[in-house]
């Protein structure tokens, strides 16, 4: 930690996902309490200011009271942020996920319940929710972000540093930058001669184009913010939204009809209910996903 802190890390984020013992080892991640209560003491008396941990709901064996039982346990460490993620499973991916019997995971409806279990957990004891799966204390800048219309997000959630470059280092991370994305290596040996060799581990990138970032800024602010601003679309990439996103705002009145959104001229906003389905929101925009016909698409499920 003192290294850390002496290299200029000054917010630091762990994972935990679980508390329970059966959903530990049925995952293959025994972390008792202890262990992450010790590492977060370490890193306070370092000196780092801020930090967070990372919750899973919709694991093997989570029931709504386990999951309530492991967040209240998690808010006597007084972090000064939670994300909580939906898991996904991509056995297709994954193959450690195929040894899961799916029979063991809760429904969509108790996943949905634990959402809102969170929600309702975290506001009741002084935390602001943040965009769809973060949770910020008042004071804290990312909060500060939602306020000023300035939250942004990026592969490790969401972030108060728009614009910046974010730079993959380890195996299978991903950066990117105004127009690009890229992979590192999957495999260690590869990523490690690499580095030997001197080389950048990247064994895949993707450079966007003018059509990829419209619709990259449109998701983005999207899941940022819950709204987007159609005036400043516009202004900003020279389009008409309503011509240019025609399939899509068909696509949304289903939505719109089901009081998740509401779409104007200058604005679309989703209501509280709607923030909670914000990624189905965002789909009609994403036109990679609209390419792929509906019975062959593999993605994790959003609920």
């Amino acid at each position: 930690m003192d290294v850390l802190k002496d290299g200029g890390v000054n917010r630091l984020s762990f994972g935990v996902q679980d508390l329970d013992e059966k959903v530990q080892k049925t995952i293959h991640r025994i972390q008792p309490f202890e262990l992450t209560q010790n590492v977060i003491k370490i890193a306070r008396n370092a000196g780092i200011k801020s930090i967070n941990t990372d919750l899973i709901y919709g694991l093997p064996f989570q029931t709504r009271e386990s999951f309530k039982k492991t967040l209240e346990k998690m808010l006597t460490l007084d972090t000064d942020r939670f994300a909580v993620f939906n898991y996904a499973h991509v056995p297709w991916l994954m193959k450690t996920m195929r040894k899961f019997d799916e029979n063991t995971f809760p429904q969509p409806e108790e996943k949905l319940n634990m959402l809102k279990d969170t929600i309702d957990f975290f506001t009741s004891n002084g935390y602001k929710m943040v965009g769809m799966d973060h949770f910020a204390k008042p004071e804290d800048e990312l909060f500060k972000a939602i306020l000023k219309g300035e939250l942004h997000r990026n592969f490790q959630g969401y972030t108060t540093k728009g614009g910046a470059d974010l730079i993959g280092i380890g195996l299978t991370s991903i950066g990117n930058g105004v127009d690009y994305y890229a992979q590192n290596f999957k495999d260690l040996e590869a990523w490690e001669n690499a580095i030997d060799n001197g080389d950048l581990p990247v064994f895949k990138g993707y450079k966007l184009s003018d059509d990829d970032q419209l619709r990259q800024f449109v998701i983005m602010e999207l899941m940022s913010n819950f709204s987007l601003n159609i005036t400043r679309v516009e202004k900003q990439f020279n389009v008409n939204f309503k011509e240019y996103f025609a399939d899509a705002l068909e696509a949304l009145k289903e939505f719109e009809q089901a009081d998740l959104l509401t779409i104007t001229d200058e604005k679309i906003e989703a209501s509280q209910t709607g923030s909670m389905l914000i990624r189905n929101i965002c789909m009609p925009f994403d036109a990679y996903l609209n390419k792929i016909p509906e019975e062959k698409r593999r993605f994790s499920k959003t609920i």
